[in-house]
């Protein structure tokens, strides 16, 4: 650059920084303006629309598929093109040289203009750049196999605990019990009469954190018979599934932690009116996911009889069927009742259904086992009249007889009993 040049264009700088407006204050006050108001923005964003949040990590999700964000595709696909020892290239030596470019630019690019159209190296050298970020990040996105989505296990603690109960229910209610009363061991190969104390007294709950309990059923205990359950150590579950088991155990046996009331009925079975009539939907079902399924899925010792489902319930097994409908003498029937058949021993092995669970599948075989809500209320719907033959309709008679009681209080009350009969066809 000439002399006269440099003239010039110290005139021109210092014509414009005359007319121009100063750093500070002004430049400064605009920025903080602008950022500020960009802060309101973003916290705006996060309180009400909010990001919506990936299942936790788990490292022993083999089907997730690792990215960064799509500003730094570009350097994830350079990678790609340094595999193994010559990783250290791309992370460093590139990106350096890149940044060494930048810097020296005003070394080795003295041109003295502003116009884009004059400066070629700069121009050259950006577009250059440009270019491999752009034609990089395409790379990256095009390869990159499509991310299985991967729903949350649960939203509430409601729903946490449900997905902890019917897991508890599929992999532990064999060995530990429905309700976690522990016990003697049957039918479980290789552990068979081993005695176990039970989860749900509070010497177990008490003494156990989360954490502990979660690393148990992670590792398993196998000094005592009890195989991983983790991902990590060759079992099946997922970390989020055994924080979902861990936090039904708490919420269940710990009777220092109150239980919310939208969890309260989670897991319970529905009671039967006095002429209702069960299905398997409804009431049968929930009874057989948690106290049988843990045994009755393939690749344990059950005659091949799977209950997992209805059809398995009623067509599986080396007896089938088990279920009869109508029959109270069903071989299911037979087994709740502790019999042994040849069909099988009495079912549960370890503790007898409750009285009230036994008469719901009774009520429900004897009322030809119903799959539906619907199949079984379309059974229970009263029938005030029946029709014999084409034309011939029998009306029940009523009557009533009035009778008085005398209450406690002295006060007689009045009373009418109905009875209904129906003559013979």
């Amino acid at each position: 650059m000439d002399e006269e040049r440099k003239r010039r264009y110290w005139q021109r700088y210092q014509l414009a920084k005359q007319k121009g407006v100063k750093f500070y204050p002004d430049i400064i006050f605009k920025d903080l303006v602008v950022a500020f108001a960009i802060f309101l923005l973003l916290v705006g964003l996060a309180t009400f629309v909010g990001v919506p949040n990936e299942p936790k990590a788990d490292p022993n999700d083999t089907s997730y598929i690792p990215r960064p964000e799509w500003y730094f595709l570009f350097l994830f696909q350079l990678l790609k093109f340094f595999p193994g020892k010559l990783e250290w290239i791309g992370t460093t030596v590139v990106p350096l040289l890149g940044v060494l470019a930048l810097l020296l630019l005003p070394l080795y690019d003295k041109n003295p203009y502003r116009y884009w159209k004059k400066r070629k190296v700069a121009v050259s050298l950006m577009t250059v750049v440009m270019l491999g970020i752009v034609g990089l990040t395409i790379a990256a996105v095009v390869t990159t196999p499509p991310q299985e989505e991967q729903p949350a296990l649960a939203a509430t603690l409601a729903e946490k605990i449900a997905v902890g109960l019917d897991l508890y229910s599929v992999h532990c209610v064999e060995c530990h019990g429905a309700e976690g009363e522990g016990g003697e061991i049957k039918g479980v190969e290789g552990l068979e009469g081993v005695v176990l104390d039970p989860l749900n007294h509070p010497d177990f709950m008490y003494t156990r954190t989360d954490e502990t309990i979660l690393n148990i059923i992670n590792y398993g205990q196998p000094e005592h018979g009890m195989p991983p359950f983790g991902l990590a150590y060759g079992g099946e579950l997922t970390q989020s599934e055994m924080e979902a088991i861990v936090t039904f155990m708490r919420y269940t046996w710990d009777d220092r932690v109150e239980l919310p009331e939208e969890a309260a009925r989670v897991g319970a079975i529905p009671t039967l009116g006095p002429d209702e009539v069960p299905s398997y939907e409804v009431h049968v079902g929930p009874i057989v996911k948690r106290y049988c399924v843990s045994c009755h899925r393939p690749g344990k010792k059950n005659n091949n009889y799977y209950m997992r489902t209805y059809e398995e319930i009623m067509t599986s097994g080396d007896h089938a069927p088990n279920v009869i409908p109508g029959d109270l003498n069903s071989n299911l029937i037979l087994m709740l009742h502790r019999q042994e058949i040849e069909a099988g021993g009495p079912m549960p092995p370890t503790k007898a259904l409750k009285p009230e669970l036994i008469e719901i599948f009774e009520r429900w075989v004897a009322a030809g086992a119903p799959q539906t809500a619907e199949e079984a209320a379309a059974l229970s719907a009263p029938k005030a009249t029946e029709t014999v033959g084409a034309t011939e309709t029998i009306t029940p008679t009523v009557t009533a007889e009035a009778t008085e009681i005398v209450t406690p209080t002295g006060t007689v009350e009045a009373t009418a009993t109905m009875t209904s009969t129906q003559p013979a066809p």
